[in-house]
Parts: structure tokens; C-alpha cells; sequence
């Protein structure tokens, strides 16, 4: 299987080692912004959870997760970042944390945790 970053490496060779099924980028969920669009979230838990990972949170993406999570509130798509202290932006004071917690995402920094894989699903 091949993976786009590094880090997604990382996460399914984590995955692989606690020996956790998942699903790497096979659901396509669609959204709209002028025109309808596929995202392909990275991983997906046995649980329902989506991960994404990002080492680069650019403003795309950040602009894309806000409309996926209007148009689909009921999906728990939550981050898996290399370093969630990085700003958004040069010069911001804003981190990707801090992005996340403004808009209700969950977060990790480098490994999904555990206790999300053991999470019931809803």
C-alpha cells in the first residue's frame, strides 16, 4: 500500500502494530462549495472515526474541513498532526490546536491514541 506522506506511513504502520483494521483513503464523501467535490479521508476506524493526518494544515484544507463538517455534522473527523503547535499561517498566533479547538475537532500529535481506537461507535 502506498501512502502520500510520511506520516501517513507512520500512522498505518502504528495501526498495523496494535493490529487495528482500518481503511486507507477508500471512503469519498462528497461536499459542495460552487461545484460538488470528493474528499478521501485518510484513515477510517473499525469505529466510524476519520482520521486525517497533516503535517501541512494549509488554508484549503482548512477551509474544506469547515464545510465538510456543515454539510456532514454527524461525521467525527478528527487530526492526527506532526506538530500541532505549528501556526496556521507566518506570523499567526493561531497553532493548529488552537484551530482545532476553535472549531471542534479533536487532535493528536504524530500517532492516533489509543483511546480513540477503543472508543464505542456511536
Amino acid at each position: 500500500m502506498r501512502f502520500r506522506s510520511g506520516l501517513e506511513s507512520r500512522t498505518a504502520a502504528w495501526l498495523k502494530l496494535r493490529k487495528v483494521k482500518f481503511k486507507y483513503e477508500e471512503s469519498r464523501i462528497p461536499y459542495s462549495v460552487a461545484e460538488v467535490r470528493h474528499y478521501t479521508p485518510d484513515f477510517q476506524l473499525p469505529n466510524g472515526i476519520y482520521i486525517e493526518t497533516k503535517g501541512r494544515f494549509i488554508p484549503s484544507d482548512r477551509k474544506k474541513h469547515l464545510l465538510i463538517k456543515k454539510q456532514y455534522p454527524e461525521l467525527d473527523i478528527r487530526f492526527v498532526f506532526s506538530n500541532p503547535k505549528a501556526k496556521i499561517r507566518k506570523g499567526s498566533k493561531t497553532s493548529y490546536s488552537d484551530w482545532c479547538d476553535k472549531h471542534g475537532f479533536l487532535y493528536a500529535q504524530e500517532f492516533i491514541p489509543v483511546e480513540w481506537i477503543k472508543e464505542k461507535k456511536k
